[in-house]
């Protein structure tokens, strides 16, 4: 079986659309077409059915899709590690990751990783509310919510807490509220239910039950900044907000413990780049354990 038609099958796979999988080739749409018609000559059977909105898996294109994943890792695998001898790693890793960890923490502890490897490159991306491993969206992934199902290397990285934090200026402005009652008279910072993509993060409307008013921002860096801007308190990350000069923890009785896992596809085990990775990650956060947690 041509390898061609199978780099072909996979991109309209994971595109979902003719066009845009001859883009990511660089290939024209003519090109992309008659290989995708040659590949389904070969085997005897259609791949896909096509529509004007998308090409969309039959189910025979569903099995060829996890052999076609294999061949291609295996083929990945062998580049690597014929570059690997007498040289440093190269190449790309995609690492998906929540927006807080990754700004907070994985920012920095990757970009000393890259002193090590100048050839590697590493790409730090947000987590949509769904992501795909096999479909190549993301070489690794750090979850609140471990999988319930699917092919997936599980581990956990580590727990973390997360208490309520107002700016001194706040405090100073407003007065320490001594229960969640008394957060009628007060602003409560949250996140928007709406691009919560976990269900751990359930916590965002604890406070929100109780307050007076309200100031909801999407992501964690976002509700970090409207809290130390005095805006109003709100539920933060323990390992960021405990460094932030002028930030204060209240209510101590209101916390929450989440944890961090770390997600991989089983093909890709044998990828140098991606394996040096993963370990790197399973020890900096097994060094940094008390720092997430209190």
């Amino acid at each position: 079986m041509d390898w061609d038609h199978l780099r072909v099958f996979l991109a309209v796979a994971r595109r979902g659309q003719i066009l845009a999988a001859a883009q990511a080739l660089a290939l024209n749409h003519a090109t992309v077409a008659r290989r995708l018609n040659a590949l389904e000559e070969t085997l005897g059977e259609p791949l896909f059915e096509r529509r004007p909105s998308g090409s969309t898996l039959t189910e025979a294109g569903e099995r060829l899709l996890a052999v076609a994943e294999r061949v291609e890792t295996e083929i990945l695998g062998i580049a690597e590690d014929t570059r690997a001898r007498g040289a440093s790693l190269s190449g790309t890793v995609r690492v998906g990751a929540p927006d807080g960890l990754g700004t907070y923490f994985l920012a920095a502890e990757l970009g000393q990783l890259m002193d090590e490897h100048p050839g590697l490159i590493v790409e730090l991306v947000p987590l949509p509310r769904t992501f795909s491993l096999s479909k190549r969206e993301a070489d690794l992934a750090i979850t609140l919510d471990p999988p319930g199902e699917g092919r997936l290397v599980v581990s956990r990285l580590a727990d973390y807490t997360l208490g309520v934090y107002a700016s001194e200026d706040y405090l100073a402005r407003f007065g320490i509220p001594e229960s969640e009652e008394a957060l009628a008279d007060h602003a409560v910072v949250t996140g928007v239910e709406d691009y919560a993509y976990a269900s751990s993060l359930n916590y965002a409307g604890h406070l929100a039950r109780f307050a007076g008013r309200q100031f909801r921002c999407a992501g964690v860096a976002g509700q970090m900044e409207a809290v130390r801007a005095g805006v109003g308190l709100g539920i933060l990350h323990d390992f960021v907000a405990r460094d932030i000069k002028g930030l204060v923890r209240i209510l101590p009785a209101v916390g929450f413990r989440r944890a961090y896992h770390l997600l991989s596809h089983p093909d890709t085990g044998n990828l140098a780049r991606i394996a040096l990775i993963r370990g790197f990650l399973a020890r900096r956060f097994r060094e940094e354990r008390g720092r997430f947690a209190v």
